[in-house]
């Protein structure tokens, strides 16, 4: 625990006000910080990011099936729509990043707009998704599938986490190396998402269109809404929504690395909007090839892994082989992403002083300017995590869901934040701030509209942390926790 009592530099509740001549380093300043980080990521980098956290081969690989057994083909066309209403949140999250351009993005944004508590606990929702979703991608799925690359098909459990322990430390290493080596990673898993998807998804497309094997389905199959749960209309829709739901997340963490990109004020939204965008296109191309593809509706629905099957019926084994390959890879580039990003969070919060020992854990290694004692510390923690799965097979699966909803219940904290906060100069409000209020209450009507909806709850966490540890206190500044002058949102 952190016994200094020191005054952190308490983040105002209002925005990092930017302008034409400011450098990343003049921003940072005035926002209470030194610049610590080495800024070394560029648009493609912070681009890469955003879309290899989303990681549409993932996504679509691990959910396709929901879909189908809840609104059977036709789920593919909820695609767009989730698509489109996620847009609304990355038009908020890319005015923030643009307007407060700080590494802990779930933290300083909600700091700032509201107050120090307010962004605890979102920077805390943040912590604890990233801490269950990534050993849970590796010992369900990434581990087994490698192993099968070896064709080891009945792996046992020992061996299948000895293999989710080694991809859990690599991105850890790969990180504490330099964010650079983690950059290239990211950068090769951008091409790895589009082959993994795209590329698979037309070549399925072009066997089904030039018949090379006996297809019983023709186009019809795309609007096809046979499947294997029978609910009301409304309900089934909503639940097959969730491959698009529980695929298009993450995009914000590209701001989460703000204090590590070059020129963040422009990189950093252009890579978040360019990331979602191009996911939602490029994965609703897979998807229809995927879909007109599928050889027999009711085998394809009741398989583990219906891709797999899809592929394996057009596919040589070979060929189904490089795909699991790409699959894979694409998990493995979601860690290292997560790893850098949960760091960077973990960081900005203890910089104010609110994490225990954080003192230890703002501590940047010199020579790589990286947090390396919070990329172990939260390294040993997901591998706790994980690890208890292992040995709680049925709580860690119920945890897996309940944090499934932590993205966007950030989401809408952040975005209730900034609708508050730019509906206050309401009577001389500027037709763009009228824009982007009306932005982010469509994102609060779309979050709500789908929590409403969700079969999956997360009742949060049941202990205030503040209560054991010491919050920042507030400095003699008016425009410290709620004082008078309060700078405008920009």
């Amino acid at each position: 625990m952190s016994s200094t009592a020191a005054e952190p530099n308490p983040p105002a509740p209002a925005a990092v006000r930017t302008g034409q001549a400011d450098s990343a380093e003049a921003v940072l300043e005035r926002a209470g910080y030194k610049p610590e980080l080495r800024r070394s990521l560029r648009f493609f980098s912070m681009f890469a990011i955003a879309f290899s956290i989303i990681s549409i081969t993932t996504g679509i690989f691990l959910n396709y099936g929901f879909g189908l057994a809840y609104w059977g083909p036709a789920a593919i066309w909820t695609w767009p729509i989730v698509g489109v209403c996620n847009m609304m949140i990355a038009l908020v999250v890319a005015e923030l990043g643009t307007r407060i351009p700080l590494a802990g993005y779930a933290y300083q944004w909600s700091a700032r707009l509201v107050n120090p508590t307010y962004g605890w606990f979102v920077g805390f929702a943040g912590l604890l998704y990233m801490a269950v979703g990534g050993g849970a991608i590796m010992l369900e799925v990434a581990s087994p599938l490698l192993l099968s690359e070896f064709n080891v098909n009945n792996p046992s459990a020992r061996l299948v986490l000895t293999v989710a322990i080694i991809l859990m430390l690599l991105p850890v290493v790969i990180n504490i190396i330099s964010i650079q080596v983690a950059a290239r990673v990211n950068n090769v898993a951008v091409f790895t998402e589009i082959i993994g998807t795209v590329v698979f998804g037309v070549l399925l497309f072009v066997l089904w269109g030039v018949h090379a094997k006996p297809s019983p389905y023709g186009a019809g199959i795309l609007f096809n809404t046979t499947s294997a749960f029978h609910n009301p209309t409304w309900y089934a829709f909503a639940l097959a929504s969730l491959l698009g739901i529980f695929t298009l997340v993450g995009f914000e963490l590209a701001a989460d690395m703000s204090e590590d990109a070059v020129n963040p004020v422009h990189s950093v939204p252009r890579g978040v909007l360019w990331g979602l965008g191009l996911s939602v296109v490029l994965g609703m191309i897979a998807l229809i090839g995927f879909t007109v593809a599928i050889p027999d509706l009711k085998t394809v629905a009741s398989a583990p892994l219906p891709l797999l099957a899809i592929a394996g019926y057009w596919l040589p084994s070979w060929l189904v082989k490089v795909f699991v390959a790409f699959v894979v890879f694409s998990m493995f580039a979601i860690l290292v992403v997560g790893a850098g990003a949960q760091s960077r969070l973990v960081y900005s919060m203890s910089r104010d002083n609110m994490l225990p020992f954080s003192a230890q854990l703002r501590k940047v290694n010199r020579r790589s300017q990286t947090p390396i004692v919070a990329l172990l510390v939260f390294g040993v923690i997901d591998l706790g995590v994980m690890i208890y799965g292992y040995n709680q097979s049925s709580a860690f699966g119920t945890l897996v869901g309940a944090t499934a909803i932590i993205p966007y219940i950030i989401y809408f904290l952040i975005t209730l934040a900034y609708a508050i906060k730019t509906a206050c100069p309401a009577p001389s409000a500027s037709a763009a701030g009228r824009g982007r209020s009306s932005g982010s209450c469509s994102s609060i009507r779309w979050w709500s509209c789908w929590c409403c909806r969700s079969p999956r709850r997360s009742t949060g966490p049941t202990r205030c942390w503040a209560t054991v540890w010491r919050w920042p206190r507030c400095g003699t500044s008016a425009a410290c926790c709620g004082g008078s002058r309060r700078a405008p949102l920009a």
